[in-house]
């Protein structure tokens, strides 16, 4: 009798080893969840993302922490999933094209950019253009372009990093134009609002932290780079409209690490989608006219891999490098 009692608390001490880690997922959340941004705080995608961050706190039941982790071309966030984070469900991050990109640029060890992460869901789209001072001596596009054809290599822009999808583009641009300019790379399109304040360079080539001194007067907006014009600035041309036939954009979403468990992207997938369709969500992607560039986590990577070929091909044909 006392040996069958003695198996019997072994068994159910074994049952309640086994019974532990369903017993710990169940419980989450239980304590703040992290959200890496790889850009510094301002702009739409920070008004876009502290607002959907509430709301996800409120249905979680815990914080929701946006943490900005700008440098290194925006791939600070993107290092931190591969290197340190756990699939735990803590920590995500801010996810964008030029991630897909980086490895083909580099030599060095970083990222498979589709199996390294866990897609949860692809929400919008950087809204890019070219913005100069309004007191700037250019009226329209064509205007820097002769400018940098007159003094090649001294006309400057900005983008938010060397070999992000804005820096591409605008060499692209160059190219066609031939000419040459300076690009003066920041760690997010925010610094670059503060460097034309400052009369630091000549132009803005990002995304569109620019908005709120275009709406006040202080900045000239010379081009979308939106298939259509925007309705609150219909004097601005589009690419398409001034002879590139080109529209630029890139589309971002939240990812995990790799390995994060499908009960965990199933429910992060739910509250993030619960928090872009809520009004408030949906007022700031109004606000700055957003795109609505929503997919779920198949679709999103699906998306990944068929653009992650795109940009290995890209690199290649292009020659591009970092190292």
């Amino acid at each position: 009798m006392t040996a069958r009692i003695a198996r019997r608390g072994a068994l159910l001490g074994a049952a309640a080893m086994l019974s532990q880690p369903a017993l710990a997922q169940a419980r989450w959340p239980s304590r703040p969840i992290r959200i890496l941004t790889p850009w510094p705080p301002g702009g739409s995608l920070d008004a876009l993302q502290r607002t959907m961050f509430d709301i996800v706190s409120r249905d979680l039941g815990v914080s929701v922490v946006s943490e900005n982790m700008p440098g290194a071309r925006g791939t600070r966030a993107a290092m931190f999933l591969k290197q340190q984070a756990q699939p735990d469900g803590y920590t995500l991050a801010h996810h964008h094209l030029s991630i897909l990109r980086h490895p083909f640029l580099t030599r060095q060890p970083t990222w498979d950019p589709v199996t390294d992460f866990t897609y949860i869901m692809q929400l919008s789209g950087f809204l890019f253009g070219t913005v100069v001072r309004n007191d700037s001596p250019y009226r329209t596009l064509a205007d820097v372009f002769a400018a940098a054809r007159a003094r090649p290599g001294q006309v400057s822009y900005s983008t938010s990093g060397v070999a992000t999808t804005n820096h591409l583009a605008m060499e692209e641009l160059c190219a066609r134009e031939r000419v040459e300019m300076l690009h003066v790379p920041f760690r997010g399109a925010q610094e670059g609002v503060t460097a034309l304040l400052g009369r630091q360079i000549d132009m803005i080539a990002d995304a569109q932290a620019w908005r709120p001194q275009v709406e006040t007067g202080d900045f000239r907006l010379l081009s979308v780079w939106t298939r259509t014009r925007l309705p609150s600035f219909p004097d601005a041309p589009t690419l398409s409209e001034l002879g590139y036939g080109m529209s630029v954009t890139s589309p971002y979403g939240f990812v995990g690490p790799r390995g994060l468990p499908p009960e965990m992207v199933h429910r992060l997938h739910q509250s993030f989608r619960k928090a872009m369709q809520d009004e408030a969500a949906q007022a700031v992607m109004r606000r700055w006219e957003m795109p609505d560039e929503y997919l779920g986590p198949a679709e999103y990577l699906s998306f990944a891999q068929e653009r992650t070929a795109y940009e290995r091909e890209t690199v290649a044909r292009l020659n591009l490098s970092i190292d």
